[in-house]
């Protein structure tokens, strides 16, 4: 069955008007009221004065028109500022969840940038089953979605498991208890250089690795790549290798830093924003890695940064000036098998991520087609 197409703005009302809006400036790390605003996570923040609650009646849909991020919220909480959208569907003709599900698949020019996105929103034509089908629809993507955070929070829970092993076989490195000797970054490395310059784009004959590439955590994110063309001559110095430490040097306070081990088997170069490092016999790349990603690692790494023009900035003599313990190499052998081991368990993880992602957008695309036929159960 094939459902009408109607305008949104025929369904939908846009209620954000009147609202008490929050700067980010006034967020506190704990209150009695959460700040829903347009970053990535669901909560960006919490303030104590409930007279700054949303006065919609929930729950109702929040669409970031900067950064095109959709969330469905049930309870009560106070409106972040710039670029927030409060949604409300018309009642008894659309369903607030299945309108989350709509605007979660609707495409969106991706090129617009930071630029204002309601627009595009309030041109869609949206599919219109019944009430009751948009109910049965939205509590089917409801159970993928579902399975598809259960996957990512595995991931995360690996990822936080190495940052406490490493504290664990190290100890804290202000008060060094297990005595080890102490030195400089650069005294574990054999090289270090910059990344291209050269500009990359959608064509070209090499994959590049950019700061976006590296992940906050200290792994790869390689489903977002840009390509370069290179002379056979600047190849060898600007292709990662096995190994390899890349150190994020240029970047916001928060992500300047991000370090990751290049372990993978296919070819890329790296960018010029990356900073790329082979150790000596002295170390391991992982227990590098896993020092400026501990906790201790990222505060570090936040307090040392100098700021040039709205960006962050640790150039090659600093990140090679850091102190750092340096444990016997067997003991970092020790922890560089660990982390293999759950690298190895997070790509598993991702890959049943990339299956349950397809499977939902599937689901989704039948769903709004009028072809999701199936019970609930057996999805």
């Amino acid at each position: 069955m094939t459902w009408p197409n109607v305008p949104l703005t025929d369904v939908v009302k846009d209620v954000t008007s009147g609202n008490a809006k929050i700067m980010q400036k006034e967020y506190l790390q704990e209150g009695a009221l959460p700040v829903i605003d347009q970053g990535k996570e669901f909560i960006g923040g919490y303030v104590d004065d409930v007279s700054l609650q949303c006065k919609e009646e929930l729950p109702v849909v929040i669409f970031g028109d900067h950064t095109r991020e959709v969330k469905f919220v049930d309870q009560p909480f106070a409106l972040g500022a710039d670029g927030v959208k409060v949604l409300k569907p018309i009642a008894g003709v659309l369903d607030e969840k299945y309108l989350y599900y709509v605007l979660k698949q609707a495409k969106l020019p991706e090129d617009a940038g930071y630029s204002r996105h309601f627009k595009f929103v309030k041109r869609l034509q949206i599919p219109l089953p019944p009430l009751e089908e948009q109910k049965r629809i939205a509590a089917i993507l409801d159970k993928a979605d579902t399975i598809r955070r259960k996957r990512q929070q595995a991931i995360d829970l690996t990822d936080q498991l190495l940052r406490s092993v490493f504290w664990d076989m190290f100890g804290d490195p202000v008060t060094n208890p297990k005595k080890y000797k102490m030195g400089k970054i650069g005294d574990l490395l054999d090289s270090v250089n910059y990344g291209t310059s050269a500009k990359a784009g959608v064509e070209g004959k090499y994959p590049i690795l950019r700061m976006n590439n590296i992940t906050y955590e200290g792994g790869w994110k390689l489903n977002d790549l840009k390509y370069i063309d290179m002379d056979e001559k600047d190849l060898k110095k600007y292709t990662a290798e096995p190994g390899d430490i890349l150190f994020n040097r240029t970047n916001s306070k928060e992500l300047v830093g991000k370090t990751a081990v290049f372990r993978e088997e296919s070819s890329y170069v790296f960018a010029g924003y990356l900073i790329r490092s082979k150790v000596n016999s002295l170390a391991k790349p992982e227990y590098i890695s896993g020092f400026l990603n501990s906790f201790y690692g990222k505060k570090l790494l936040r307090n040392m940064c100098k700021n040039i023009v709205g960006m962050a900035n640790i150039n090659a003599k600093e990140y090679q000036a850091i102190n750092i313990l340096i444990p016997p190499i067997e003991e970092q052998k020790k922890y560089a098998s660990l982390v293999e081991r759950c690298r190895n368990k997070i790509a598993f993880y991702r890959n049943v991520q990339k299956k349950t992602d397809e499977l939902s957008n599937a689901l989704t695309q039948q769903a709004f087609r009028g072809e999701l036929t199936k019970p609930i159960n057996s999805i």
